[in-house]
């Protein structure tokens, strides 16, 4: 019985493997092909003579580095706000016992509710009257509002988990609030930061309501933009569509592969010390 149990427990995970890698490696190929082999209808067939030039294309007519060096910028900062402020908040809320906790758990759980599309018309309003729109600001400061709410969820989550008994200690040594957050609270929550990273990356890596909404500079445009230069009105260049999608998907593949013993940390322990 144990050994049936085992074979199908394999047999589920070698589905979801095929499930979760097939996209990319189709990917791979469709970015291969030329236009006649995509629109032949030969999707899952490999390439006759893979086009390597579609990759030249995607990289120099597809503005590759400067859409790339946009959303770099644009992510980075977002991150580091995301992860300052949430792991500020969550400590408040999970450590501190103070009157106004619960409200405060309770606004940031309602923030995760709201949908980004409904906020696009006010924010477009807001930021005209403030001038910032059609500058990175605009991307920012609504990425770091919706990404803020999960993470705090995360950490608050974890950060509940960790002995008092750390902090006392601490406490009785003379050490500040500020210097156990940071010496202490932070290097234990490590795990549970890097899953707030990948997540927070993901979302905004591929992100294109927003940016399309409040940029309209070619200068400012960040990687979602590339696929409407192989676009035009009665033509489409289908194979260096796939490669520019292949190219954006590497900064997301090689975060994640860096990070991802300590995001799978982070999710088991968040899930049990939540």
């Amino acid at each position: 019985m144990a050994s049936i149990k085992k074979g199908l427990v394999y047999l589920l995970l070698s589905i979801l493997v095929v499930t979760q890698i097939y996209p990319l490696l189709w990917l791979v190929l469709y970015s291969l092909k030329t236009n006649e082999q995509i629109l032949g209808g030969h999707f899952f067939s490999l390439p006759t003579t893979p086009q390597w030039g579609n990759y030249k294309a995607a990289y120099t007519s597809g503005h590759y580095l400067k859409y790339l060096s946009n959303s770099l910028i644009v992510t980075s900062i977002t991150l580091i706000c995301v992860i300052v402020l949430s792991s500020m908040v969550a400590y408040a809320i999970s450590r501190f016992k103070w009157k106004y906790g619960p409200l405060v758990t309770l606004i940031f759980l309602l923030g995760m509710m709201i949908p980004m599309q409904a906020t696009l018309l006010p924010l477009m309003v807001i930021f005209s009257n403030l001038d910032i729109l059609n500058t990175r600001l605009s991307l920012i400061l609504p990425y770091i509002a919706f990404s803020t709410p999960i993470a705090v969820f995360i950490l608050s989550g974890f950060m509940r988990g960790i002995p008092a008994e750390i902090e006392e200690s601490a406490f009785m040594d003379g050490a500040s609030v500020y210097r156990i957050f940071r010496s202490i609270i932070l290097p234990i929550s490590v795990p549970p930061i890097m899953t707030v990273v990948i997540l927070t990356f993901i979302t905004i890596w591929n992100e294109y309501i927003m940016a399309a909404t409040f940029i309209s500079a070619e200068k400012l445009k960040t990687l979602p933009f590339g696929i409407y230069n192989f676009v035009s009105q009665y033509n489409a260049n289908f194979g260096a569509i796939g490669a520019y999608l292949v190219l954006g998907a590497l900064p997301v593949m090689l975060v994640y592969f860096v990070l991802s013993e300590k995001i799978t940390k982070g999710m088991v322990a968040g899930a049990v010390k939540g």
